[in-house]
C-alpha cells in the first residue's frame, strides 16, 4: 500500500482556485457551479475559495460563471437545521473544523450571517432554547386541535427545536437499540410520539422518544 501527503493548498495563487473553478464548471458542462458541486469534483475546498474572494458570488464572478442560486433565499432556519443534522452526525457540538467538512454550505455563509463559527453556534443554541414561545410545539396552543373525534392541544408536526431537543435528551442515540450516528454513519435517527398523535398523545418532551429508522418502523408495525 502507498502512503501519500494531502496536497497542501496554503500558498495556492488566485489563478489557480479560478482556474479550477472553471475547470469543474467545464466538467459539468455548465455555466455555473454550486458549493456542493465544488467541494465533490475540486481541487480545493470551497470555503477556501470563499475565505480567499470573500464570497461564492465573487468567485463565480472571477471565473465567468454565472450566479449560483445555491446560495439565494437560506434562511436562519435552513441553516440551524445544517447546524443540528451535524450535531447529530457527531453526537456533540461540532467544531469549525468538522463543520467545515460536513456542512452542505460554505463556512463563510455561516460567519457572514452570524459574524464568525462561534457566535453562529450561539445564535443556534438561543433558537434551541427559545421553547416559550406559543407557536412551537412544546406550548400549549390556544386553539384546540381535532383529528378524528379527538381534541388536541398540540399540533401533531415536530419542529426543529423539540427535536433537537428530544435528541440531546437522549444522547442523540435510539431509546430502543442504542444505535447512534456517532458509531455508524448508517443510522438515522427520528423523534416519535410515545403515544400517538392519532390515538390523543401530545407533542411534548414527555411524550417523545428517539428512535432509529428501524426501530421507528418496527414500532409502527406494531401498531
Amino acid at each position: 500500500m502507498k502512503f501519500e501527503l494531502n496536497e497542501y493548498h496554503r500558498n495556492s495563487s488566485d489563478d489557480e482556485l479560478i482556474e479550477d473553478l472553471r475547470n469543474v464548471a467545464h466538467f459539468l458542462k455548465k455555466n455555473t457551479v454550486t458549493l456542493s458541486e465544488y467541494n465533490e469534483y475540486g481541487r480545493f475546498h470551497a470555503t477556501t475559495l470563499t475565505r480567499h474572494f470573500g464570497s461564492w458570488f465573487k468567485c463565480l464572478e472571477l471565473a465567468g460563471l454565472a450566479p449560483s442560486r445555491s446560495k439565494i433565499g437560506i434562511s436562519d432556519e435552513e441553516l440551524y437545521e445544517d447546524i443540528e443534522r451535524v450535531w447529530i452526525k457527531l453526537g456533540k457540538q461540532p467544531s469549525y473544523s468538522q463543520m467545515r467538512d460536513l456542512t452542505k454550505y460554505s463556512m463563510g455563509i455561516f460567519e457572514k450571517r452570524f459574524g464568525g463559527w462561534r457566535h453562529s453556534l450561539e445564535a443556534f443554541v438561543k433558537y434551541i432554547n427559545e421553547t416559550s414561545d406559543e407557536n412551537d410545539s412544546v406550548a400549549v396552543n390556544k386553539k384546540t386541535i381535532k383529528d378524528k373525534g379527538r381534541n388536541h392541544k398540540t399540533s401533531r408536526s415536530i419542529n426543529l427545536r423539540i427535536r433537537f431537543l428530544v435528541l440531546r435528551r437522549d444522547d442523540f442515540k435510539c431509546c430502543k437499540c442504542g444505535a447512534s450516528p456517532a458509531k455508524d454513519p448508517s443510522v438515522i435517527l427520528q423523534v416519535d410520539h410515545i403515544i400517538p398523535w392519532s390515538k390523543g398523545g401530545e407533542t411534548v418532551l414527555e411524550n417523545l422518544q428517539t428512535l432509529c429508522s428501524e426501530c421507528n418502523i418496527g414500532k409502527s408495525d406494531l401498531i
